[in-house]
This record gives structure tokens, sequence and C-alpha cells, in this order.
């Protein structure tokens, strides 16, 4: 607002003027706010006597990421990753790392299911780091994520581990809520894995689903009708005797298969609830540990 003079404005008429914005303030302006979070973890074993318990080496955590260990019974260490955030959507960025020094040994989930929401402008993405130490077991067991309408997301896994080491992967998508009613028509996901033993690279595996979803998914040779799956990678003793047990359990629209000593595996499910059903028996068979317990809450 702009008067005249030093004179009392009232009673007289007011002259107001609007001024264009500088170019670079209306940029920030207009710019969104988005969740970035780190976090990464450092763990090792420690003897008492003849048993050997994993505890924390180091620890750190910023932005959105936390990572909560919480107590359980025995020796057995785990740790629940937490987005404080809520969910995702485009322009988000998190990275995870997590290594395991030798004998060491861990289970990483999450607190809930990951929410992908509707991107209004690029993808939200996900970085993944993780070591495996000699003799060490590592049991990664996100919860689903869950991706909706016009969600986005891409994620990558890179994972290290030694010959003598121990890993099973899991990882689960649903494409919407079928209990809530919710059709995935168009989005976009994608994750990237590279898994080395000893520095050598054994498996470079590339998933994308993207735009119209629901039609792609409704082919046999993508989902099949399915709309919810779970890839799951297993280093450890005996492979080929654990890919024939594993076998048995698959139905006709899922496979399994030996690769460089590792056994890959994807199962489909109709929902959500189905593939939770199926996955409760596969991660019993392969994991070093029991299913989390923040699982069943």
């Amino acid at each position: 607002m702009t008067i005249p003079d030093d004179r009392p404005a009232i009673g007289r008429a007011e002259t107001f003027e609007i001024r264009d914005r500088p170019a670079s303030e209306a940029a920030g302006a207009a710019s969104l706010q988005r969740a970035r979070g780190h976090a990464e973890a450092v763990v090792g074993a420690s003897w008492r006597g003849s048993r050997s318990r994993t505890g924390i080496r180091r620890l750190h955590q910023a932005g959105c990421l936390k990572l909560r260990f919480p107590r359980l019974p025995e020796d057995e260490c785990q740790a629940v990753v937490i987005n404080t955030s809520g969910g995702l959507t485009g322009g988000d960025c998190l990275t995870l790392g997590f290594d395991l020094e030798p004998r060491a040994a861990l289970t990483v989930t999450t607190q809930a299911c990951e929410r992908v929401y509707r991107s209004s402008a690029g993808a939200a993405t996900v970085d993944l780091s993780m070591r495996v130490g000699d003799g060490a077991a590592l049991a990664y067991l996100p919860q689903e994520t869950i991706l909706f309408e016009g969600g986005r997301l891409s994620r990558r896994l890179h994972l290290d581990a030694a010959a003598t080491s121990r890993f099973l992967l899991v990882e689960s998508v649903l494409l919407g809520r079928a209990a809530m009613g919710e059709v995935v028509a168009s989005g976009e996901i994608a994750d990237r894995w590279r898994l080395r033993r000893d520095g050598r690279l054994v498996l470079a595996d590339d998933l994308r689903l993207g735009g119209a979803i629901d039609l792609l998914g409704a082919r046999a040779c993508a989902l099949g009708g399915a709309h919810a799956f779970s890839t799951l990678v297993w280093q450890g003793p005996d492979p080929c005797g654990l890919l024939s047990r594993l076998r048995g359990h698959l139905t006709e629209t899922e496979g399994a298969s030996l690769v460089d000593g590792l056994v890959v595996a994807r199962l489909v499910a109709r929902d959500g609830y189905a593939l939770r059903k199926r996955l409760g028996p596969f991660i019993a068979l392969l994991a070093h540990s029991a299913l989390p317990l923040v699982w069943s809450l």
C-alpha cells in the first residue's frame, strides 16, 4: 500500500501496488516439500562363553528415517525401519545401509507397509546398500509396498556378501488394496537389484511395471491377473536341495530357479492377504530367524 505523503490517510483514497515476484522467489514458493531420509547401521558379533550375540557398532539416522532395535528373546538382533513421513510420493528420497561384520546375524524389517501415493512429478527413490561378512546371516524382510493409483517408485538394492554368509531378501508389492476396492490403472514401479559374492556380480535383476499397469498385469506373461507379488533371493548351504523343496510349494503361475548358487523365486497372489499367507511358510523355510513380530501387529 502506497500513501502519497505523510498526512493522515483517513478519508483519503488509497493506492495499492502489486509487483511481480522475482523469478527465484516464485520458483521457491511453487516448490513442494519433499521427504528426505538416511539411516545406516553397522552390527557385529560378540561372544559370551560359547554364545554369540549381535550388537550395534555404529548407528546414524537423519531426516524422516529412523531405526529401532527392539529387545527380543535369545540373542536375536532386529532392526525396524520407520519412515516418519507416512509414505512416499514423487521427489521423495530415502537411503538405507546395513553392514554385518563376520558372524553377525541381523533381521531387517519395517514398522508397517510402505505406501506410494500419486505423484505429481517424478518418482520416489529408495536406495538400499548392504554388506554381509564371513559367516554372517541377514534376513531382509520388509512389509509389503502398496502402490496407489498414479504412484511412481524407483528402488535400487545393492548387496555384497561373503561366500560363507547366508541371506534371504524378500520384497513384496501390492497393486492397491483389494479390501478397499482400489484399482491401480496407471503408475510405475521399478526394482533394480545387483548382488555380488565376494565382489563378483552374481545376479542382476531389473523389474519394471509401468504405464497401464492393470492391462499389463492381466497378461499371462506378467502377473496373470494377480494384484500382489513377491521376489525372494536366498543364499545358503545345499541350494539344490532347497530349490527342490521350494518348488514343491509353488503354484503353476509361480517359479523358482538356481542362479550361480542363489535360489531366486517369485510368488504371486490375488491380493495382499493371500500373498502374506503364502509368504509365511516360505520365510520359515528360508530365514535364519522367525517372522518379525511387527508383521502380526
